[in-house]
């Protein structure tokens, strides 16, 4: 059971979320509450629909040679049928990418291979394919929602970000409620869990009233949407001028990394769905050891795996993964990603937190130990393969949780690691199914739809039963698949729910 103070503010909280909070006297929540509350499942039609087979991307081979991969797309089908899709890949409305900027991007990647004389590194290749400036998948379209190609949880339900702010504020108090805070999300794609969660927390003055939000986004395209969805304004400064979302009152900032993000502050660092695109290394053992993967290009416009004939610098990181790992974890795996740039950027975290205070919670699909091969494109909301149209498709990968606590962990001893949990464990016990019942009661048949399907694909697990419509489009529940865990200053004591 949650303990006091943290249950008795936890309840407090939750009775009193804008438009439409949950009545008073709500029950303390457990820890590992039930995925889906039992009277709201009575609202759900009790017929289940026929299951489509899993989605899956297909084989790998298994017997390549050791200088070269023939990769199909994305992981072995084995491992696939468990990848998430971050909400149901269902087929949406038609759309289509610049043909003219995957063309560009092809080309740029194959200079940079014919330059370097070789392959590059499957890491270097999701940088460029994600992030470049002129051709990035990021850079220059909203990828997002039914006419993207994924959907993430705070497009799902408005229910999603009022929760992370009832977690935020839960953090804010423990704090000892500081007068001015650094509110930081990584990479906030549209904006949109950051809208819930000042919309969901606008009758609390004192809280709104002292948050900086810092916006963490690389893309131009991406922050003229975040403006849009913050209900920003452009307001005179003396001299200057400064950003203010009408949401709340509170300055917006944008910065291109989290060390441009001024410290000195108590911090509130959300990073939802944000470590899941960090570029990756792949290594795969071999005959003569451990070889990192790499991408070469053939005759032509299409692009291979290979591996790398010598060792290479980045094996200083998979040595380090290594050293967290038992001998019987590292036995039973062939391949093993890992993830530089999210050890670094946990690091940037946990120092931050250690000298400012404050806490960082962190939510993505992934699992807590080594990561094999869990690569994946998505495109249209359709897995293909990796290495196909670079720059059309997202690229992601499972997050390793565990590598995030041991990176966060060696940086100082004033801070602490929780958790993992399920987003559905994380979202019970904020309050879910008692938000649920509270916006039905004041919905019309359209909306009630829509919060039964976007209840299900947050805490679900799996196909929901009570779906009457297309088989290809049924909700596919993302409670048990996505990870939550948070990273603390040791002062303010467990974060909730994670006591």
């Amino acid at each position: 059971m949650l303990r006091s103070p943290a249950a008795a503010l936890l309840r407090r909280l939750a009775t009193r979320l804008s438009d439409g909070g949950v009545g008073a006297g709500s029950p303390t929540r457990r820890i590992l509450p039930p995925p889906i509350a039992p009277s709201v499942l009575a609202r759900f039609s009790s017929t289940p629909t026929s299951s489509p087979p899993p989605s899956s991307v297909g084989a790998r081979d298994e017997e390549a040679e050791d200088d070269e991969l023939q990769g199909a797309p994305g992981d072995a089908g084995a491992k696939l049928s468990i990848s998430v899709d971050r909400s149901g890949l269902y087929t949406p409305p038609e759309h289509s990418h610049e043909p003219s900027s995957d063309s560009e991007l092809v080309n740029h990647l194959k200079s940079i291979i014919k330059f370097r004389s070789g392959p590059i590194s499957v890491a270097e290749y999701m940088e460029e394919v994600l992030t470049n400036p002129q051709s990035g998948y990021y850079m220059n379209r909203d990828v997002f929602g039914e006419s993207g190609d994924f959907i993430t949880s705070p497009e799902v339900s408005q229910m999603f970000g009022e929760l992370i702010g009832v977690w935020a504020m839960c953090l804010w108090e423990q704090m000892g409620q500081p007068e001015k805070v650094n509110l930081i999300e990584l990479g906030p794609g549209r904006g949109t869990l950051l809208a819930d969660l000042l919309r969901g927390s606008a009758k609390f003055v004192n809280f709104t009233k002292a948050l900086s939000i810092n916006l963490v986004e690389c893309s131009p395209t991406l922050q003229k949407v975040q403006y849009n969805t913050l209900k920003c304004e452009d307001e005179p400064d003396g001299d200057e001028k400064r950003t203010v979302s009408k949401l709340c009152g509170a300055p917006v900032y944008w910065h291109a990394s989290l060390e441009q993000v001024p410290s000195g502050s108590p911090t509130i660092i959300l990073a939802h769905e944000f470590f899941d695109a960090l570029p990756i290394h792949q290594f795969q053992k071999a005959s003569r050891g451990w070889c990192e993967k790499m991408v070469d290009h053939t005759e032509g416009s299409s692009f291979r795996f290979v591996l790398s004939p010598q060792p290479t610098a980045s094996l200083l990181f998979l040595s380090k993964r290594c050293q967290w790992a038992s001998s019987e974890e590292l036995e039973k795996v062939e391949q093993i990603e890992v993830c530089p740039k999210a050890m670094e950027i946990t690091e940037q975290i946990a120092d931050r937190i250690s000298s400012d205070g404050g806490g960082a919670l962190i939510i993505d699909y992934g699992k807590n130990g080594i990561v094999s091969d869990s690569l994946q494109a998505i495109r249209k909301h359709k897995f293909v393969h990796i290495l196909d149209d670079p720059g059309s498709a997202d690229l992601s990968a499972y997050v390793d949780f565990a590598s995030i606590r041991h990176s966060a962990e060696e940086v100082s001893d004033d801070i602490s690691v929780h958790g993992p949990m399920t987003q559905s464990q994380l979202l019970g016990s904020l309050g879910i199914n008692f938000r649920v019942e509270a916006l039905m009661q004041n919905c019309d048949e359209k909306q009630a739809e829509s919060l039964r399907t976007g209840y299900w694909r947050l805490v679900g697990d799996g196909e929901a039963p009570f779906w009457e419509g297309p088989d290809d489009q049924t909700p596919i529940g993302m409670g048990t698949r996505y990870l939550a865990m948070a990273i603390v200053n040791k002062k303010q004591g467990p974060p909730v729910p994670f006591e």
